[in-house]
Protein backbone atom coordinates (compact mmCIF):
# COMPACT_ATOMS: atom_id res chain seq x y z
CA UNK A 1 0.00 0.00 0.00
CA UNK A 2 1.60 3.50 -0.68
CA UNK A 3 1.42 6.32 1.30
CA UNK A 4 -0.91 7.76 0.04
CA UNK A 5 -3.54 5.21 0.84
CA UNK A 6 -2.07 4.69 4.15
CA UNK A 7 -2.61 8.24 5.44
CA UNK A 8 -6.30 7.87 4.10
CA UNK A 9 -6.95 4.93 5.34
CA UNK A 10 -5.48 5.16 8.49
CA UNK A 11 -7.75 7.98 9.91
CA UNK A 12 -11.22 6.63 11.32
CA UNK A 13 -14.52 9.15 9.80
CA UNK A 14 -18.21 9.10 10.99
CA UNK A 15 -20.72 11.07 10.19
CA UNK A 16 -23.72 11.65 12.44
CA UNK A 17 -26.42 13.71 14.00
CA UNK A 18 -27.16 15.53 17.46
CA UNK A 19 -28.63 18.43 18.75
CA UNK A 20 -26.84 21.55 19.29
CA UNK A 21 -28.74 24.63 20.72
CA UNK A 22 -32.39 22.97 19.94
CA UNK A 23 -31.09 22.56 16.07
CA UNK A 24 -30.46 19.26 14.40
CA UNK A 25 -26.99 19.34 13.68
CA UNK A 26 -24.47 17.57 11.32
CA UNK A 27 -21.47 16.13 13.49
CA UNK A 28 -17.99 14.23 11.17
CA UNK A 29 -16.02 12.72 13.41
CA UNK A 30 -12.14 12.19 12.41
CA UNK A 31 -9.53 10.28 14.45
CA UNK A 32 -6.22 8.84 13.87
CA UNK A 33 -3.24 7.78 16.54
CA UNK A 34 0.41 10.01 15.71
CA UNK A 35 3.76 8.31 17.45
CA UNK A 36 4.02 11.14 19.89
CA UNK A 37 2.99 11.62 23.17
CA UNK A 38 -0.33 13.48 24.34
CA UNK A 39 2.00 16.89 25.55
CA UNK A 40 3.87 16.81 22.15
CA UNK A 41 0.67 16.71 20.02
CA UNK A 42 -1.12 18.86 22.38
CA UNK A 43 1.72 21.59 21.74
CA UNK A 44 1.71 21.17 18.05
CA UNK A 45 -2.22 21.79 17.82
CA UNK A 46 -2.60 24.93 20.23
CA UNK A 47 0.98 26.54 19.87
CA UNK A 48 1.05 29.48 17.22
CA UNK A 49 4.32 29.20 16.00
CA UNK A 50 4.06 25.19 15.24
CA UNK A 51 0.06 25.82 14.04
CA UNK A 52 1.83 27.96 11.90
CA UNK A 53 4.18 24.84 10.39
CA UNK A 54 1.61 22.03 10.11
CA UNK A 55 -1.77 24.22 9.42
CA UNK A 56 -1.74 27.73 8.70
CA UNK A 57 -0.86 31.07 10.54
CA UNK A 58 -2.81 32.25 13.48
CA UNK A 59 -3.49 35.04 14.84
CA UNK A 60 -5.58 36.28 18.43
CA UNK A 61 -5.71 35.22 21.79
CA UNK A 62 -5.61 31.70 22.42
CA UNK A 63 -6.87 30.43 25.45
CA UNK A 64 -10.44 30.17 27.14
CA UNK A 65 -12.63 32.74 25.73
CA UNK A 66 -9.87 34.11 23.15
CA UNK A 67 -10.83 34.81 19.70
CA UNK A 68 -8.27 33.42 17.08
CA UNK A 69 -7.93 33.47 13.36
CA UNK A 70 -6.54 31.19 11.06
CA UNK A 71 -4.85 33.41 7.80
CA UNK A 72 -7.52 33.33 5.05
CA UNK A 73 -9.49 30.87 6.35
CA UNK A 74 -11.86 30.80 9.65
CA UNK A 75 -12.04 32.54 12.94
CA UNK A 76 -13.92 31.88 16.00
CA UNK A 77 -13.80 31.82 19.95
CA UNK A 78 -11.82 29.18 22.24
CA UNK A 79 -15.17 27.95 24.16
CA UNK A 80 -13.21 25.25 26.60
CA UNK A 81 -9.81 24.15 27.49
CA UNK A 82 -8.52 21.37 29.40
CA UNK A 83 -4.96 21.31 28.93
CA UNK A 84 -3.21 18.51 27.69
CA UNK A 85 -6.25 16.74 26.98
CA UNK A 86 -9.23 18.70 25.00
CA UNK A 87 -10.33 22.34 23.29
CA UNK A 88 -13.49 23.50 21.78
CA UNK A 89 -14.17 26.74 19.74
CA UNK A 90 -16.47 27.93 17.11
CA UNK A 91 -15.17 27.83 13.49
CA UNK A 92 -17.25 31.00 11.51
CA UNK A 93 -16.07 31.03 8.35
CA UNK A 94 -17.46 32.63 5.17
CA UNK A 95 -20.80 33.89 7.33
CA UNK A 96 -21.51 30.19 8.59
CA UNK A 97 -21.09 28.92 11.93
CA UNK A 98 -20.08 25.68 13.46
CA UNK A 99 -17.85 23.99 16.17
CA UNK A 100 -15.06 22.33 16.46
CA UNK A 101 -13.64 19.86 19.33
CA UNK A 102 -10.39 17.99 19.82
CA UNK A 103 -9.67 15.48 21.84
CA UNK A 104 -6.06 13.59 22.66
CA UNK A 105 -6.41 10.38 24.41
CA UNK A 106 -2.95 8.53 25.31
CA UNK A 107 -3.18 4.76 23.69
CA UNK A 108 -2.45 1.70 25.40
CA UNK A 109 0.24 0.59 23.21
CA UNK A 110 1.91 4.67 23.18
CA UNK A 111 1.12 7.32 20.81
CA UNK A 112 -1.81 9.41 21.14
CA UNK A 113 -5.65 9.36 19.57
CA UNK A 114 -6.34 12.40 18.02
CA UNK A 115 -9.82 13.29 17.49
CA UNK A 116 -11.35 16.08 15.82
CA UNK A 117 -15.39 16.40 15.46
CA UNK A 118 -16.35 19.37 13.22
CA UNK A 119 -20.31 20.13 14.27
CA UNK A 120 -22.70 22.45 11.77
CA UNK A 121 -26.46 23.02 11.20
CA UNK A 122 -28.38 21.03 8.94
CA UNK A 123 -29.10 23.94 7.08
CA UNK A 124 -25.94 24.34 5.63
CA UNK A 125 -26.57 24.30 1.96
CA UNK A 126 -23.24 23.01 0.82
CA UNK A 127 -23.68 19.89 2.38
CA UNK A 128 -26.57 19.06 -0.16
CA UNK A 129 -24.15 19.85 -2.89
CA UNK A 130 -20.96 17.85 -1.66
CA UNK A 131 -21.77 16.17 1.15
CA UNK A 132 -19.58 15.63 3.92
CA UNK A 133 -16.88 16.08 1.86
CA UNK A 134 -16.90 19.57 1.50
CA UNK A 135 -15.01 20.12 4.96
CA UNK A 136 -13.80 16.29 5.18
CA UNK A 137 -11.25 16.41 2.52
CA UNK A 138 -9.72 19.71 3.80
CA UNK A 139 -9.72 18.50 7.53
CA UNK A 140 -8.02 15.28 6.02
CA UNK A 141 -5.37 17.58 4.60
CA UNK A 142 -4.75 18.74 7.89
CA UNK A 143 -4.50 15.44 9.88
CA UNK A 144 -2.30 14.05 6.85
CA UNK A 145 0.37 17.36 7.45
CA UNK A 146 0.16 17.40 11.24
CA UNK A 147 1.46 13.61 11.01
CA UNK A 148 4.54 14.71 8.66
CA UNK A 149 5.19 18.23 11.28
CA UNK A 150 5.03 15.51 14.02
CA UNK A 151 7.46 12.84 12.01
CA UNK A 152 9.85 15.95 10.87
CA UNK A 153 10.13 17.56 14.09
CA UNK A 154 10.48 21.40 14.16
CA UNK A 155 10.83 21.67 10.46
CA UNK A 156 7.81 19.93 9.18
CA UNK A 157 6.16 21.91 6.28
CA UNK A 158 2.45 22.18 5.82
CA UNK A 159 0.88 19.92 3.32
CA UNK A 160 -1.31 22.57 1.51
CA UNK A 161 1.18 24.11 -0.39
CA UNK A 162 0.05 24.50 -4.47
CA UNK A 163 2.85 22.32 -5.43
CA UNK A 164 2.06 19.40 -3.50
CA UNK A 165 -1.51 19.81 -4.20
CA UNK A 166 -1.52 19.82 -7.74
CA UNK A 167 0.75 17.16 -7.99
CA UNK A 168 -0.21 13.09 -8.93
CA UNK A 169 0.06 12.25 -5.32
CA UNK A 170 -1.70 15.27 -3.73
CA UNK A 171 -4.33 14.44 -6.12
CA UNK A 172 -4.54 10.90 -5.04
CA UNK A 173 -4.48 11.95 -1.93
CA UNK A 174 -7.57 14.16 -1.72
CA UNK A 175 -9.77 11.71 -4.33
CA UNK A 176 -8.97 9.29 -1.79
CA UNK A 177 -10.36 11.04 0.84
CA UNK A 178 -13.20 11.85 -0.65
CA UNK A 179 -14.24 8.34 -1.09
CA UNK A 180 -13.78 7.73 2.08
CA UNK A 181 -16.15 10.40 3.34
CA UNK A 182 -18.55 9.04 0.62
CA UNK A 183 -18.77 5.14 2.32
CA UNK A 184 -18.87 7.83 5.74
CA UNK A 185 -21.99 8.90 4.52
CA UNK A 186 -23.50 6.34 3.30
CA UNK A 187 -22.89 4.72 6.24
CA UNK A 188 -24.74 7.03 7.89
CA UNK A 189 -28.06 6.79 6.01
CA UNK A 190 -27.34 8.76 2.66
CA UNK A 191 -28.81 7.34 0.00
CA UNK A 192 -26.12 5.62 -1.63
CA UNK A 193 -26.46 7.15 -5.34
CA UNK A 194 -26.82 11.12 -3.79
CA UNK A 195 -23.37 9.83 -1.80
CA UNK A 196 -21.75 9.19 -4.79
CA UNK A 197 -22.61 12.48 -7.05
CA UNK A 198 -21.76 14.44 -3.99
CA UNK A 199 -18.67 12.92 -3.75
CA UNK A 200 -17.54 13.20 -7.36
CA UNK A 201 -18.57 17.24 -7.29
CA UNK A 202 -16.09 17.24 -3.90
CA UNK A 203 -13.43 15.47 -5.44
CA UNK A 204 -13.41 17.62 -8.75
CA UNK A 205 -13.59 20.61 -6.81
CA UNK A 206 -10.53 19.71 -4.84
CA UNK A 207 -8.46 18.29 -7.88
CA UNK A 208 -9.83 20.23 -10.60
CA UNK A 209 -10.06 16.82 -12.68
Amino acid sequence: MNDVAHQVNIVQRRVSVRLVESQWARTQTMSRVYAAAVEEVWNACTNPERISRWFLPVSGDLRLGGRYQLEGNAGGTIESCDPPVAFSATWEHGGDLSWIEVRLLPEPAGGTRFELEHVAHVTDARWAEFGPGATGVGWDLGLHSLARHLDAGEEGAPTDDEAWLASDEGKEFMALSSRRWCLASIAAGTNPAEAEAAAARTTAAYTGD
